[in-house]
């Protein structure tokens, strides 16, 4: 089997084992005080890019393949009492959505997402992007906005 490895550093182990537990619902099979490590099946890759904002890494995310799961991975997030948002009917990087988004210890933002269908425009107003993305002043409006 192979899988796609992403190594990323914390600054805090056991913080990051809390989240990440929560985030994927699984326990790691390597734990030692400066390393933890997870062997999950599911999910595959989804990656996206665009030239929507500073070059480097957006978000990490995980594609629902239904409804469910992405239900599953709020309700985690919700028990685990985590801060996060939700974006439902979202359209965003040529789709619609319903979107779960929660930011790690590290300050990585995370995006759990279903998608409905396809769309014709990046965030569903043609010709409006540059224009949606200044506009984003606060973080509260940041928090609506697609991609993060």
């Amino acid at each position: 089997m192979k899988r796609l490895h992403l190594h990323m550093y914390v600054d805090d182990v056991a913080e990051a084992i809390g989240f990440y537990t929560d985030m994927l619902g699984e326990s790691p099979c390597v734990t030692k005080s400066d390393y933890a490590k997870w062997l999950i099946d599911d999910p595959a890759l989804n990656l996206a890019i665009s030239t929507k904002g500073q070059p480097g890494l957006s978000h990490l995310g995980i594609q629902a393949g239904e409804r469910a799961d992405l239900a599953a991975i709020t309700q985690r997030l919700q028990q685990a009492d985590r801060k996060f948002w939700e974006q439902k009917n979202q359209t965003c990087c040529y789709a619609v959505s319903d979107k779960t988004w929660v930011t790690d210890p590290a300050g990585v933002k995370w995006e759990s997402f279903f998608t409905m269908g396809a769309s014709d425009t990046y965030y569903g107003v043609s010709g409006m992007e540059n224009d949606i993305e200044k506009s984003y002043a606060d973080d509260e409006e940041r928090e609506r906005r697609c991609c993060q």
